[in-house]
């Protein structure tokens, strides 16, 4: 069994200032898996997904972002599917070829679907996220967890309310056995 990134709430909002905002009210003393799954059992699933999202290594919180979305949508359109795709050789080879082949399809693709805000997160997880031929501009440390938190919350938005809480459930029960270092059955 791992280490939790962040032992407490006030761990993890010290080390990304802006997860205030994104998660809400918190008790600071709480420890960040008590707290995550307590928001998971009241069916908070904005702040469930907001914590998680910071809570979770860079890489780890986009593969459970991919994960999440494919529990979500039985079907993609050409779009996301090729942006899961790309998202999901970078999880697997993380290296800057195919980080930037993300961040451009990212930047390509429509803001208002959830597979592009992953896109984002794999290009903006390290390294420049301006074009090469321009002077590199470092990504800000959350910026790939806020993409994966845009993402899931794009994606609950369009989940049919009589199926919202089964899916839900199942993606922040992968998303805690992570952030546990627990291994986990295939999909």
């Amino acid at each position: 069994m791992g280490q939790v990134r962040f032992g407490t709430v006030r761990d993890l909002f010290q080390a990304y200032p802006l997860a205030r905002y994104d998660v809400g009210k918190a008790d600071a003393d709480k420890p960040s898996l008590d707290f995550l799954q307590e928001a998971a059992d009241a069916r908070n699933w904005y702040q469930a997904v907001s914590y998680c999202a910071y809570l979770l290594p860079r890489r780890v919180a986009i593969a459970w972002g991919c994960r999440s979305l494919r529990r979500m949508f039985d079907h993609f359109d050409a779009y996301d599917s090729r942006s899961l795709n790309v998202v999901e050789t970078w999880v697997r080879q993380p290296d800057e070829q195919s980080r930037n082949k993300a961040l451009a399809v990212g930047n390509a693709n429509d803001p208002e679907q959830p597979a592009t805000w992953l896109a984002l997160a794999a290009g903006w997880s390290g390294g420049s996220v301006v074009p090469p031929e321009f002077a590199p501009v470092e990504a800000k440390p959350d910026q790939a967890a806020r993409a994966v938190r845009a993402a899931l919350l794009i994606g609950l938005c369009r989940l049919p309310r009589d199926s919202r809480d089964q899916i839900m459930t199942s993606c922040l029960e992968d998303g805690i056995q992570l952030a546990r270092g627990e291994p986990r059955p295939p999909r």
